[in-house]
């Protein structure tokens, strides 16, 4: 790449080989991230249906009506 020497003018190649180096490590990095978020995203759902869950049926246990019956 020409552009490290001093004085000399950067060429269109130059730019375009840096962005195309800078894009295939960006490409990289965003697939690595993606699973590691999926896996984040779909723990944290897991979690809040469990918790709404839980809660609700705690909640239902609490409001529940107490039924006795006795034979004559």
């Amino acid at each position: 790449m020409s552009a490290g020497r001093p004085g000399e003018r950067i060429s269109l190649a130059d730019v375009e080989q840096q962005f195309r180096s800078l894009g295939g490590s960006a490409q990289s990095v965003v697939a690595q991230s993606r699973t590691t978020a999926t896996a984040v995203a779909l723990a944290g759902g897991v979690l809040t249906v469990a918790s709404v869950y839980f809660l609700g049926r705690r909640r239902g246990r609490r409001r529940a009506t107490v039924l006795e019956i006795r034979r004559v």
